[in-house]
């Protein structure tokens, strides 16, 4: 009997044949920096969000000696102790159980500080490419009961599908088609392992992949998880409407 696709069945419908056709390139979680956050949990948690600012330096000021530069997504501990300095606001925070210092305030956002979640939304706003993604996923780490992120993840995605098409387009240069036959894997297992997926795996940030026409598409997870856990949020229109296209497709 045939299927009859009414509004509310036409997208998992769609959904499922897209399984069913497309390998999944499914994201690897980034466990050393989801461990570190466990570990320095609390309201005293802070993870660097904007490395352009993120100096680490014995004393609060741009005068204080630099110790080292916090990579974006590194979790502190915030000491509580807080200073301004040369015009800018400095907090002291713990890197390691040996390693503490100062770091300007905007470089980080914790879920302890009022108004973090809204400074890194326009962070993640003003970000692009795939520094929007990994900020996003920031976002959605350190602030789980947020109500911004109907916004974030609507944003992660569409940050994603346009990553999508960027990959096709540097895979199809870069993977040379006599390499890979002398190679003697199948073709599109070089596809799935092209090593510039790697950064988005560490995001948590899956793919699919068409072995026909060779392009990537992004899964769609994030909008699942609108639709999902805030159906009735203003982003959850596009979310459907971008789950509907890429079914289609």
């Amino acid at each position: 009997m045939p299927v009859r696709l009414t509004r509310g069945t036409l997208v998992p419908v769609l959904l499922s044949l897209l399984v069913s056709v497309f390998t999944h390139v499914a994201p690897a979680p980034a466990q050393k920096k989801k461990q570190q956050r466990a570990q320095l949990s609390g309201s005293r948690f802070a993870v660097v969000v904007d490395e352009r600012l993120s100096v680490l330096r014995e004393a609060p000021g741009f005068m204080g000696a630099p110790v080292q530069r916090l990579g974006r997504g590194r979790a502190v501990q915030l000491t509580g102790a807080r200073r301004e300095a040369d015009g800018a606001a400095f907090v002291q925070v713990a890197v390691t159980r040996r390693t503490r210092g100062w770091v300007q305030s905007e470089s980080l956002a914790a879920p302890g500080r009022a108004g973090d979640d809204e400074r890194l939304l326009r962070l993640v706003r003003g970000s692009e490419d795939f520094d929007r993604v990994e900020r996003a996923r920031l976002f959605l780490d350190t602030f789980p009961r947020s109500p911004h992120r109907p916004a974030v993840l609507l944003l992660l995605g569409e940050a994603t599908d346009a990553a999508a098409a960027r990959l096709t387009r540097d895979a199809a240069r870069r993977l040379d088609a006599r390499e890979m036959e002398a190679g003697g894997a199948p073709p599109h297992s070089y596809f799935l392992n092209f090593n510039a997926l790697d950064r988005y795996h560490r995001n948590g940030v899956g793919f699919v992949f068409d072995r026909a026409t060779k392009q990537y598409a992004y899964d769609g997870a994030a909008w699942r998880e609108i639709l999902g856990r805030h159906p009735r949020s203003p982003e959850a229109v596009r979310a459907r409407a971008r789950l509907g296209a890429a079914a289609a497709k």
